[in-house]
């Protein structure tokens, strides 16, 4: 028991420190919210911090867009349409003739779409009692809090960039309206003991966006849950297991022919219950800035304040909503 410190009598419960007796007494909650803890003599405590596990990936997965500010409220970016007439033939090649008078010309259109970039913050607040408490133990309660603030807005971009905020009414990569490319896979949920409707599946929707983009983009990315990915590393594509499913579809889709590069497969938790009926979802898209993307800006914080005893400081930042440049570069296959 530290020094200065007795357990008074006829203590009743109750949190923080109490008097009882005419003593000061103090309670298991009341050391715990400063980081002390009561320690025996034969007791060795591991001193490492242990913090919540959790697990975010939108930084694997998207590419950010930079160039928006704290200042402002809304991002957007343009679309545009072109029209061109043929020659002879309107639906033709564009032939003239040595005498012609009438030729045709390109037409453009250009389209906004405007997204609101919303506020995020938290405050960081500890009193000079805590920290001086938090120094001796040797547990700085100043940076477990900056961690905390740190960890909450990394996760509340991994919600965003995946699914939005239904608060908000706004949605993310793996169900957005925009992508119409979107359906249910045929020969049902993956086993491992089928890996030929699992190829299929894939090649399926990996062709499908393919042509929905004019056969200008093929994905390079394919998202699938964690359970599903559990059965492509399992799966063996034959009999004689010397290979796995997911070794097999990275090296032998057409988007090692069409991108110069293996399939990139990883798993995605917000993709289970995703899909319509709370089904499983895969997701196909093509990772590069100028197809899909999100805005936000670096957290800033306000100066230190010194308040009574307690010093607070205030972090904040922008969030946007997910920008799908094209979404005829996205696929959606749900039941697997």
């Amino acid at each position: 028991m530290p020094d200065g410190m007795s357990w008074g009598a006829g203590w009743s419960g109750g949190g923080g420190g109490r008097r009882g007796g005419g003593l000061l007494t103090y309670d298991t909650s009341f050391y715990d919210s400063t980081g002390a803890f009561l320690i025996g003599e034969l007791e060795r405590l591991d001193q490492t911090i242990h913090d919540p596990l959790y697990s975010v990936t939108w930084g694997r997965d998207i590419d950010l867009r930079e160039d928006v500010t704290v200042g402002d409220e809304v991002s957007s970016f343009t679309n545009s349409s072109f029209a061109v007439a043929g020659g002879i033939n309107p639906a033709g090649i564009n032939w003239i003739g040595k005498n012609v008078n009438t030729i045709a010309g390109a037409q453009l259109d250009i389209g906004k779409t405007p997204q609101p970039l919303f506020l995020w913050g938290m405050e960081v607040s500890y009193t000079q009692p805590e920290l001086q408490s938090a120094m001796r133990v040797g547990r700085p309660i100043d940076d477990q809090k900056y961690q905390v603030m740190r960890v909450k807005h990394l996760m509340d971009t991994d919600q965003l960039v995946y699914t939005g905020d239904s608060t908000l009414g706004t949605a993310g990569l793996v169900n957005h309206a925009s992508v119409t490319n979107l359906t249910n896979v045929t020969g049902g949920a993956w086993a491992i003991g089928t890996p030929d409707p699992i190829i299929a599946q894939i090649n399926e929707l990996l062709t499908s966006v393919w042509t929905a983009s004019g056969y200008a983009q093929c994905p390079d990315q394919l998202r699938v849950p964690p359970t599903s990915f559990g059965v492509l590393v399992s799966a063996k594509v034959s009999t004689a297991g010397n290979i796995s499913l997911l070794r097999y579809l990275q090296e032998n889709t057409i988007c090692n022919n069409l991108n110069g590069k293996p399939l990139n497969i990883q798993p995605l938790k917000w993709l289970t219950g995703v899909g319509v009926g709370v089904t499983n979802r895969m997701v196909a898209y093509t990772k590069q800035y100028d197809r899909v993307r999100y805005p936000m800006t670096p957290l800033q914080r306000t100066p230190l304040e010194w308040r009574s005893i307690y010093n607070i400081t205030t972090y904040y930042g922008r969030l946007g909503v997910i920008e799908v440049v094209y979404p005829e570069t996205l696929g959606y296959r749900d039941g697997i």
